[in-house]
């Protein structure tokens, strides 16, 4: 029979991680990385009061999978176009390309088991983060504020779909590419059916009726796709997290339509996600965080610094494609921004741990690495963004020669 004991001590720690934080605004600490390091504190490398039991398990995978969910709900596909989208793209193929670099340097010195992976692991961004910074500076609207949402975006997509291309298959590439073909034939077949449906007066009373009484109507539709293309992805050998961003963008795409679209919609979803899963989820990546791997050797502790850079050389170097667009103050700011990465790192070291691909202490290092980045970042960012609005006006950020993308926080 499941257990609640555990899962109340995370549910508690999930609660009192923001509450806190919440009593001291001027601390400007992602309540992500709080959850992270109490989970550390409950968990078997401290105080042990907490273990990873089969309810806790579920539910947080539940809650990866809404991680995924929401950020692939968050992307505006219709605004990825022109320059921003070629420059941003570039700079993510650029990214990964050092990234691979990067990899094979460190697997030379014997500090990497998978290369591949660990460079696939330095090409994502932690869009949840850095919005609030955008948002907090009033740049979130700007033209640079749209390169780096846009830039977070591809980042977060691409790492994924790396990462399924080359370690979540059940087979070698060539059939692996095969079933991710045949994944997004069915996103499209699913997306054209949805959309057929909504033209009909019928259902969209129907949805209109039942999307605020206890059906809330649009938000089982949506659920039911979450668990759909989480399902359909295991199925087909991937993992779960491929198919719940999936999921997220169709919604995406979906939710257009002024007559369709309900205004506490996309807020509902957040309240499950945000709300109850995905905190669960941080803090149980906290507790299953082997502290006393990474500080069995200071080699092991050394390498959090080293991942740290690589994240900064990886992420921010690239970012100097965007002078055509940016100010060199902007364009720094860009690349410090783009380092700062964790959710896909904790994910990522996870199926890397799960599938033999990295230690123990290897894992804990990256996840330190990130831990770090979140921390130190988009602080120095906000600093410089700040000094950045005092300056004459002529330092302001000039304008592209074309519209620009824009993608909203998540």
């Amino acid at each position: 029979m499941p257990s609640f004991s555990d899962l109340l001590i995370v549910v508690a720690v999930a609660f009192a991680a923001p509450f806190l934080l919440g009593l001291f605004p001027r601390v400007r600490l992602p309540s992500v990385v709080l959850e992270i390091v109490a989970g550390i504190v409950v968990g078997p490398s401290l105080l042990g009061l907490v273990e990873v039991d089969q309810t806790i398990e579920v539910l947080a995978l539940i809650g990866l999978g809404f991680v995924l969910f929401l950020a692939g709900l968050e992307i505006e596909f219709e605004k990825l176009r022109g320059q921003v989208l070629r420059l941003t793209a570039l700079a993510f193929v650029v990214s990964f390309a050092i990234a691979v670099v990067v990899g094979f340097g460190l697997s030379a010195a014997g500090l990497v088991e998978t290369p591949l992976l660990v460079a696939i692991i330095l090409c994502a961004t932690s869009l949840g983060v850095i919005v609030p910074v955008l948002k907090d500076t009033g740049e979130i609207s700007s033209p640079f504020g749209q390169l780096i949402v846009a830039a977070a975006s591809i980042a977060d997509f691409g790492a994924i779909i790396l990462l399924t291309l080359f370690f979540s298959g059940e087979g070698g590439v060539g059939s692996t590419l095969l079933l991710l073909g045949a994944l997004a034939v069915l996103a499209v077949v699913v997306f054209g059916a949805v959309r057929g449906a909504e033209h009909s007066v019928r259902i969209r009373r129907d949805l209109l009726r039942l999307q605020d009484t206890t059906a809330q109507i649009r938000v089982r539709a949506a659920i039911v796709l979450f668990v759909g293309f989480a399902a359909i992805a295991a199925e087909l050998g991937f993992e779960v997290i491929l198919g719940t961003f999936i999921a997220g963008a169709i919604i995406s795409l979906l939710d257009r339509d002024e007559v369709m679209t309900h205004p506490d919609f996309r807020r509902k979803l957040e309240a499950i996600g945000f709300g109850f899963f995905i905190p669960i989820f941080f803090v149980t990546s906290g507790v299953r965080f082997d502290l006393d791997a990474l500080v069995a050797d200071l080699s092991n502790v050394a390498m959090v610094p080293v991942f740290l850079a690589a994240l900064l050389l990886v992420r921010g170097l690239p970012a100097l494609l965007y002078r055509r667009l940016l100010d060199s103050r902007r364009t720094l700011v860009a690349g410090i921004l783009q380092a700062t990465s964790l959710p896909f790192i904790v994910a990522a070291s996870a199926i890397g741990l799960e599938l033999g691909l990295i230690d123990a202490a290897e894992g804990a290092a990256l996840i330190g690495a990130g831990l770090l980045s979140v921390l130190v970042f988009p602080v120095l960012g906000l600093a410089l963004l700040r000094g950045g609005a005092e300056a004459a006006p002529s330092d302001a950020p000039r304008e592209p020669a074309r519209e620009p993308a824009a993608l909203t926080a998540m």
